[in-house]
């Protein structure tokens, strides 16, 4: 699952690219409970500065403090889940789907109730 509320706030699948040109969302990456939000990364993979890179990015994002963004696993992967402590499932939809341009699949949505409100809310 992309996004899954948890106790703690909201994880997200990421699929990191560094060393790109520049630092920005660049859709998803897989389909359904295997989708990813694909997020190049300016920073190189040294050191964990695109680590650190992502964490900064994702706060921007999602509006939240980088103390509030933590790495749960993937880090010397490109793969790899994010903790977004304090985020509802809901306000990260939507800030995907801001960005996205596009509501993101339910299937990518880990629960029922949210899959439903956010499908009417457009």
């Amino acid at each position: 699952m992309m996004l899954r509320a948890t106790a703690e706030g909201v994880t997200l699948a990421v699929r990191a690219q560094p060393g790109a040109e520049r630092t920005a969302i660049r859709g998803i990456y897989g389909e359904g409970r295997a989708a990813q939000l694909k997020i190049a990364l300016h920073a190189p993979p040294l050191d964990g500065r695109a680590n650190a890179a992502l964490i900064a990015f994702a706060a921007a994002t999602f509006g939240l403090p980088n103390a509030s963004v933590e790495l749960l696993s993937g880090e010397s992967s490109r793969s790899k889940v994010i903790l977004l402590r304090g985020a509802t499932l809901a306000r990260a939809a939507a800030v995907l789907t801001q960005h996205l341009g596009h509501l993101p699949d339910p299937d990518c949505l880990a629960s029922s109730a949210s899959k439903a409100r956010l499908r009417s809310s457009i």
